[in-house]
């Protein structure tokens, strides 16, 4: 569907002087709820110019509309484009149904972004002598140009391998691999050697671990001998506590037996020491 993609005159004031052309309402440039408030002006130049009588400046710009549009099909047209590439690379047949149907796929997508890609190059080529007169920024212009340019030379890409045709010609033929039987000796052959260098290198890795294995079980050889060892030095050992402790306790009942021979001993003479002085006293006292 062709676009209308002129900017609508943001900077025009309240009054105006409108111009000898048709007036009328375009719901393509302003939504359905705001075209009865809106009135398009058709210059003696072939512009557009966009009096809205309402106080809301926010109404959408014509040009972002299709910009969304055209990068939607281009994001559609990209997987069908590399489609057709890939198809077309494996194909041997120009005229194979699979390339056929990729081909028209493709062509109806970039036909219509042709027409969406002239209402931009149109708007922006209206726009970029005076942009103030529309409201838009030097820098607003030079993005749109430089997407028309971007998005055209994308296009020009893909209308370009559409141009080549598939030569069955340039493929190589399949007999041409093909390999005779002594080549393939001696491609068995070399997988033959290849199998015996990687047997030989497990074998050497084998070998490695192996070693490693055996060192590991002469440690614990070691380990296990010198653990014997140290058991039979702490079983001495304890025998030795054992005697020592058994002689101890033996001392130590001679010790206590001596010492209450003493002591009974020792209470005997004290006993017989004191009644001797009382003795004693008793006499003194009674010859006194």
């Amino acid at each position: 569907m062709q676009r209308h993609l002129s900017e609508p005159s943001l900077s025009q004031p309240p009054e105006y002087r409108e111009t000898p052309g048709l007036i009328l309402t375009n719901p393509l440039l302003f939504p359905p709820s705001r075209a009865e408030s809106s009135r398009i002006v058709f210059t003696a130049y072939g512009h557009f110019d966009a009096v809205r009588m309402m106080s809301s400046t926010n109404d959408e710009d014509p040009f972002l509309q299709v910009q969304q549009d055209v990068l939607n099909q281009m994001a559609n047209a990209r997987p069908l484009f590399a489609s057709y590439l890939r198809i077309r690379s494996l194909s041997t047949d120009a005229n194979s149904p699979e390339l056929a149907s990729a081909r028209s796929d493709l062509e109806s997508a970039l036909s219509s972004l042709a027409d969406d890609l002239a209402d931009l190059v149109a708007s922006v080529r209206a726009v970029e002598s005076e942009p103030s007169q529309f409201g838009l920024s030097p820098h607003e212009v030079t993005r749109r140009k430089r997407l028309v340019q971007e998005v055209g030379g994308e296009i020009d890409d893909m209308h370009d391998e559409l141009a080549k045709k598939v030569d069955a010609g340039d493929l190589p033929d399949p007999n041409a691999f093909a390999i005779d039987g002594d080549a393939e000796d001696n491609y068995a052959e070399f997988e033959q050697q290849q199998q015996m260098e990687m047997m030989h290198e497990q074998d050497q890795h084998l070998d490695g671990v192996f070693q490693t294995v055996g060192n590991l079980r002469r440690q614990a050889d070691d380990m296990g001998r010198e653990l014997e060892e140290q058991r039979e030095m702490l079983e001495e050992v304890d025998t030795v506590a054992d005697r020592v402790g058994g002689r101890l306790a033996t001392g130590v009942q001679k010790l206590q037996y001596v010492m209450r021979q003493n002591e009974d001993r020792y209470s005997s003479c004290c006993i017989a020491v004191l009644i001797f002085v009382l003795i004693l006293l008793l006499i003194l006292l009674l010859i006194l």
